[in-house]
């Protein structure tokens, strides 16, 4: 019995002993096999003499890649986008710029739902990028289905400019609808008190107001008006057309068949793909074999790799791009938010990193914790102490956006960025009416008059609102402060420009609160010559994201899982009632971020969309 037991264990221990070594090699074999796959040297895409870079519209742009967790989730769903980094997209752009091989640039807009998810800002960056292509030689073509503002204002740059017969064109101006949230929680009995500072922060107007103020009217109205003023400048100068003329267009015809746009000099031609397909493969000196012209698209373009620059990546000296995309909240933040813990964590290890020589803080943000951007906006500051920090702004750049910029030593913004918002409030909620209404009542017992003062469950009293605004009136002051340091502007002037009002990028550096109008490549060209550096140098990206193992086996890095995304008109809907609810789930998720633990927020009014 004793021998039987003997062998049946030993036969067990042989036998987990093999499966052991079998998944052992197995999972080697696995790693290895990967390894390789990961780190094989790629020529990259071929690029055949007499290309053209395809550049679909319709692609979805931010400013950071997915976090890893969002593409293995559309990896395993199936899902497929379009998808690049602006940075790419300049990149590519550039490198085309420059290459032999390449001879024209197509901006397919037969689908128009893409561009849309950029501001202008961004926009304005695409735009200098393809106007430096055509000025190098680069043959620039659009064709387009239903061209929007922001579509055409990209397309615009074009040496030819095609609309399909049945095509359409939208030139009518730009609106902001902001939705107001007040009657429907008076009817709920959802009750609402406020605390701010800055007669216009607009932020908590949905909350308390049926229509817009008349002080946020004006902010918004102004702010419009510059970025339409910059769209109808930059749109007639390389259509030839006066901007008043475009604005009568606007005023009285608003949306343009294809025939009159192209009598309004809005279009060159007036054709179907298939003639456009034709005339590019007489560019590519394509043979009348092939189906279509010789071509490549942006995305696999990006790809290959730029030999003009391998030099610099070779550099040990390192300028680094920060990105904060996204609600600024306090702790590490999830994804798609600006996590001010997280940040600062970031700037620490930058600062004390001697092969990162300047700091390029990238802010696409409408800012959010007061708290978050506080801890975010003292790294910042030591950090500049010993680097240069140069801060671009992009599309949005406002309240606790701006709140972290103003410490760095040169602002760069676009005409058409949203920026300032220096102003702070809280909302206060309670349920009393709602539970009343439905039979729920409370009772307190306390040892201190203040002792219940955080409770839902009834309006705060005259005394404790007293608290709550000594509360903001302080972090306003300090936000003013910090302003006036920062920009060296005195602080009865930087009061006079706050007040929580919004305005844009050109506006904004008329009054000192941005130092020069640019994009991302000109904020990193300075924080090269700030740090004597000449061409030696190489950009280096944050947050990082782990590599593809370690997102396989889930053994991130310290800063990877972060999904910089800002919802910059993410609403798709097929008709426009739906794309109202979708609005309506945005507001409320937007409150549901706000985390900070004062309770107190520097943010841009919550539902300013220029469409």
């Amino acid at each position: 019995m004793n021998n039987f037991i003997k062998q049946t264990f030993a036969s067990l221990l042989g036998s987990l002993l093999g499966l052991f070594i079998f998944c052992g090699i197995s999972t080697t074999g696995l790693i290895l096999l990967i390894f390789a796959a990961a780190t094989s040297k790629d020529p990259g895409p071929e690029v055949k003499d007499k290309s053209v870079v395809v550049f679909d519209l319709s692609m979805n742009i931010t400013d950071r890649e997915p976090a890893s967790s969002e593409l293995l989730q559309k990896t395993l769903s199936g899902e497929q986008e379009d998808r690049m980094t602006l940075r790419s997209v300049l990149d590519a752009l550039e490198k085309a710029r420059s290459d032999r091989r390449i001879v024209a640039i197509y901006l397919d807009a037969t689908r128009t739902s893409g561009a849309s998810n950029l501001g202008f800002a961004s926009l304005k960056e695409i735009r200098k990028a393809l106007e430096e292509c055509r000025a190098a030689g680069k043959k620039v073509v659009a064709y387009g289905m239903e061209w929007g503002k922001r579509e055409y204002y990209l397309s615009s740059v074009a040496d030819t400019i095609v609309l399909n017969p049945l095509g359409m064109m939208e030139i009518n101006g730009l609106s902001s609808q902001p939705m107001f949230l007040a009657g429907a929680l008076q009817k709920y009995g959802i009750g609402v008190q406020v605390v701010r500072v800055g007669k216009f922060k607009g932020a908590v107007e949905p909350f308390i107001l049926t229509k817009l103020s008349p002080e946020n009217r004006e902010q918004t109205q102004q702010l419009l008006d510059d970025v339409w003023g910059e769209w109808r400048s930059t749109v007639g100068a390389s259509r030839k057309i006066n901007p008043q003329k475009l604005q009568a267009i606007a005023d009285n015809q608003a949306i343009l068949q294809a025939t009159e746009a192209k009598s309004n000099g809005l279009v060159d031609q007036v054709a179907y793909a298939d003639q456009v397909v034709a005339d590019l493969k007489k560019l590519t000196a394509s043979g009348n074999d092939d189906k279509t012209f010789r071509q490549i698209d942006l995305a696999k373009y990006a790809q290959v790799p730029n030999k003009s620059i391998s030099v610099e990546r070779d550099s040990k000296n390192k300028i680094a791009v920060v990105y904060a995309e996204g609600d600024i909240v306090d702790g590490k933040g999830d994804s798609g938010q600006v996590g001010g813990d997280r940040f600062a964590k970031i700037f620490n290890k930058l600062r004390q990193d001697e092969h990162v020589k300047a700091v390029v803080l990238r802010i696409n943000s409408p800012g959010g914790s007061a708290t978050a951007a506080e801890v975010m906006q003292r790294e910042v500051r030591l950090t500049r102490e010993v680097k240069p920090v140069v801060v671009s702004m992009g599309d949005v750049a406002a309240s606790g956006g701006y709140w972290i910029a103003s410490d760095s030593n040169r602002i760069f913004a676009e005409p058409n960025t949203i920026t300032g918002s220096i102003g702070v409030f809280g909302v206060l909620f309670n349920g009393q009416k709602l539970a009343n209404n439905n039979g729920i009542t409370w009772d307190s017992v306390k040892t201190a008059r203040y002792a219940d003062s955080q409770t839902v469950a009834r309006p705060k009293s005259p005394q404790e609102l007293e608290l709550y605004q000594r509360s903001v009136n302080r972090i306003y002051n300090i936000f003013i402060n910090k302003v006036a340091q920062g920009r060296k502007i005195p602080e009865q002037k930087v009061a006079e420009i706050a007040q929580g009002r919004v305005w844009s990028g050109e506006a904004a550096k008329q009054i000192g609160l941005v130092d020069e109008i640019g994009g991302m490549s000109a904020a990193i060209e300075y924080a090269a010559k700030q740090a004597n550096l000449g061409k030696d140098w190489q950009l280096q990206e944050y947050p990082k994201e782990s590599n593809f193992e370690e997102r396989l086996f889930g053994h991130a890095v310290e800063e990877t899982g972060t999904a910089l995304g800002i919802q910059r008109g993410e609403i798709k809907a097929t008709d426009p009632l739906t794309a109202e609810f979708q609005k309506l789930q945005q507001e409320i998720g937007i409150w549901q971020k706000m985390n900070d633990p004062q309770g107190i927020y520097a943010r841009l009014p919550f539902n300013l969309k220029i469409e």
